[in-house]
């Protein structure tokens, strides 16, 4: 990079990092500045029931709902999670969605062309109007497993993400399901183009891991990753491949995988409770065996944590549940879903981590890591999961939580708010907002519900009266 653009991106984001990262001092105290008012029930225009409470002015479109049919006439999977919307034709967009399917219960589309033809799990394309119309969909990515998030890539793609480390040559899980029935290992990242068919060959030098997220650094070519690690340690990874993706069209296997440290605090403990914008200097640290091979089928506990406990044991941070993880004017938001301090009164999540929730920003160009916002309590924030960020740069933080579940900005100057809420499922309390990503010109937020039979949203009204 010359150094006028570098100028110019400092610039860019030294504003509105400074702002965020001062969040941790407002502690939610005032959840509605910056917001859209009070949340009433909305009726879906698909059908006219009630699925979510949204702003006076709102409106919303529910589509492609598992056990339904994509235009091949191959029914669409469940468990809709991560997605990214690109530019389609005639102000369409363009979907690339996950579905987080555990288990070898068998790929669905195409069996031919899964990577494993055992796991059900993958992604979807569809393309759809501005309204949450659908006009064409289909299978995408099959015989995956776990795909839980990934991001948006420059060159019109979308890395998905395995949130597991199944395989034939690891103990079966803890979902019960026989790992003996697959015939591929998993754990992976997948590269899912937006014009042309994915080719389903993993990037194993980005590692073996519960992958969540990645987010892509346009100005370097890296890819930033987080690692969801429910009972375990996670960590915070970049991966560098051997050549720019922008110039090489694709993602190339063969690069380095990474693993952030606190400068001068080997294994710092991140997951608990920080100080209001807390802030920390950082390097990396290589992973050695980033795609380890597995002897005699070891416990699952043991294999999930092969790739972490080598970035730990030369000094990488610990974190709770990274999950979320978004790109926005030269900063990595990512969340840490059980990260922070058990706050008076709130039941603490089991798994490894006893807060409600983390967003930490990690500046690129200067490799320093700020707390940028941490959960004083559930009824402020909710074990946040996926993140993306508006064009004004507030982020849509969906909640995963215990009681009733939300999507909530977070604005640049700290104050969090509500936007939606989801009716609760009488039958599916697990039900969770996931996956939300603008459209083409900031017209409609896509979002998914994770439940027994999810579907995802088309939402639009008057985004000009807040902050997104």
């Amino acid at each position: 990079m010359d150094r006028r653009r570098f100028i110019t991106n400092v610039i860019a984001v030294a504003g509105p990092f400074a702002g965020v990262a001062c969040a941790g001092a407002q502690g939610g105290v005032k959840p509605v500045q910056g917001g859209y008012g009070r949340l009433r029930p909305v009726p879906d225009l698909r059908d006219g029931k009630v699925r979510l409470h949204l702003p006076e002015g709102f409106r919303y479109r529910s589509f492609s709902a598992a056990g339904e049919k994509f235009s091949d006439g191959s029914a669409v999977p469940g468990r809709h999670d991560g997605m990214a919307a690109f530019s389609g034709p005639k102000d369409s967009a363009i979907l690339i969605r996950n579905h987080e399917v555990n288990g070898p219960v068998g790929a669905f589309g195409d069996k031919a062309k899964a990577y494993d033809p055992m796991a059900g799990g993958g992604t979807s394309t569809l393309r759809v109007t501005r309204y949450g119309e659908v006009i064409q969909s289909g299978p995408s990515l099959n015989g995956t497993m776990m795909n839980c998030s990934g991001g948006p890539m420059a060159w019109r793609a979308w890395v998905s993400c395995e949130e597991t480390v199944n395989g034939p040559d690891v103990a079966d899980d803890f979902s019960g399901g026989d790992n003996s029935k697959l015939t591929r290992k998993h754990g992976y990242i997948f590269e899912v183009p937006v014009n042309r068919a994915a080719t389903a060959r993993p990037i194993r030098s980005a590692g073996r891991f519960p992958h969540e997220s990645v987010a892509f650094d346009p100005s370097t070519g890296a890819l930033y990753m987080t690692e969801d690690n429910f009972s375990f340690p996670s960590g915070f990874y970049r991966y560098l491949p051997p050549k720019h993706p922008v110039q090489a069209g694709r993602l190339l296997d063969g690069g380095r995988l990474q693993m952030l440290a606190v400068k001068g605090a080997k294994r710092k403990d991140l997951s608990v409770g920080q100080r209001p914008a807390a802030t920390y200097e950082t390097v990396w640290v290589d992973i050695e065996d980033p795609d380890p091979t597995f002897t005699g089928r070891p416990a699952y506990d043991d294999a999930v944590q092969a790739v972490g406990r080598q970035g730990r044991e030369a000094g990488a941070a610990v974190f709770s549940r990274l999950e979320g993880a978004v790109f926005h004017q030269g900063v990595v938001y990512f969340v840490s879903t059980q990260g922070g301090a058990t706050a008076a009164g709130d039941t603490p999540p089991s798994g490894f981590g006893k807060g409600r929730g983390q967003v930490w920003a990690y500046e690129t160009w200067s490799g320093r890591l700020r707390l940028a916002y941490e959960s004083p309590r559930s009824a402020v924030l909710d074990l946040p999961d996926n993140v993306t960020a508006s064009r004004r740069g507030t982020l849509v933080l969906c909640e995963d939580g215990d009681g009733d579940n939300y999507l909530r900005g977070l604005t640049k100057s700290g104050q969090i708010f509500d936007f939606c809420r989801l009716e609760p499922i009488p039958d599916d309390p697990g039900a969770e907002f996931a996956g939300s990503t603008f459209g083409p010109g900031g017209h409609t937020l896509y979002v998914n519900v994770q439940a027994k039979q999810g579907r995802s949203f088309a939402i639009w009204g008057p985004w000009e009266r807040g902050l997104f």
